[in-house]
C-alpha cells in the first residue's frame, strides 16, 4: 500500500540524503530538530520505517544497537566497528546469487540478503595505539 507523501516525509528523507551516512533514527531526529522543532520524534520514527519500506532509503538492522538508515539504496554490504559502534559500506562486489549456495533442507524461500561484517574503524586502531 502507497502512503502519501507529507512534508514531515520529505524533511526525514532529505535529512537522511544529506547526512549521506548510517544514522540512527535519533541524530536524523536531532538533525531535523535543529531546524524543525515542531516535527516529533515519533514522527520522525514512523517515516524512517516508511521510507525503508517504500524503498526510498535502505534500513540496516544492526545486532544489540540501534537500527541504521542508508541514504544508498543498491545493495551493498556494511562494516561495524566493535569498539565506537560507526557503520559503513564495504568497498566489495554484492553476490547477488549468494543465495544459489545454501542448502536448503528447510525449504525456506530466501527473498535476500544482508551481510554486516565486524571490525575495528582507523579512528579506534589510531586511539588504540
Amino acid at each position: 500500500m502507497k502512503t502519501r507523501n507529507t512534508i514531515q516525509r520529505d524533511l526525514v528523507l532529505k535529512a537522511v540524503r544529506d547526512m549521506k551516512s548510517h544514522v540512527t533514527a535519533d541524530q536524523v531526529y536531532n538533525f531535523i530538530h535543529a531546524h524543525h522543532p515542531s516535527v516529533g520524534k515519533g514522527t520522525v520514527y514512523r517515516n524512517l520505517n516508511i521510507l525503508a519500506d517504500q524503498g526510498e532509503i535502505r534500513k540496516i538492522e544492526i545486532p544489540n544497537g540501534s537500527d541504521r538508515f542508508d541514504h544508498t539504496i543498491m545493495p551493498h554490504y556494511h562494516v561495524r566497528c566493535v569498539e565506537c559502534g560507526e557503520v559503513m559500506d564495504v568497498d566489495m562486489e554484492f553476490l547477488a546469487d549468494l543465495q544459489e549456495h545454501i542448502r536448503n533442507p528447510h525449504g525456506i524461500i530466501f527473498l535476500g540478503h544482508d551481510i554486516l561484517f565486524q571490525g575495528i574503524c582507523p579512528a579506534c586502531q589510531e586511539k588504540d595505539k
